[in-house]
């Protein structure tokens, strides 16, 4: 993946993540971009609350992850790092 297009891609789904954190926040949690692989999965830490809650799995697919990818369809998955 060219440079430009990483950077680009990496700004997107910070200003994303920032969307969703206010919801995690109220909760008690964060999120920490991690990392953008070369095939188009995200990498994200959740914190706080979020990082220990048993529902952390749904949080990061139905919520990050339905986020990220409808802003960014290039985007194949969120995981956890």
């Amino acid at each position: 993946m060219e440079q430009l297009k990483r950077q680009d891609l990496e700004q997107r789904i910070n200003a994303t993540i920032e969307k969703v954190r206010p919801y995690l926040v109220a909760d008690g949690g964060d999120i920490k971009f991690v990392e953008l692989t070369d095939d188009f999965i995200v990498k994200v830490r959740l914190l706080g609350a979020c990082g220990a809650c048993p529902f952390s799995l749904q949080t990061l697919k139905n919520g990050v992850e339905q986020a990220v990818r409808k802003e960014i369809p290039e985007i194949k998955e969120v995981v956890s790092a």
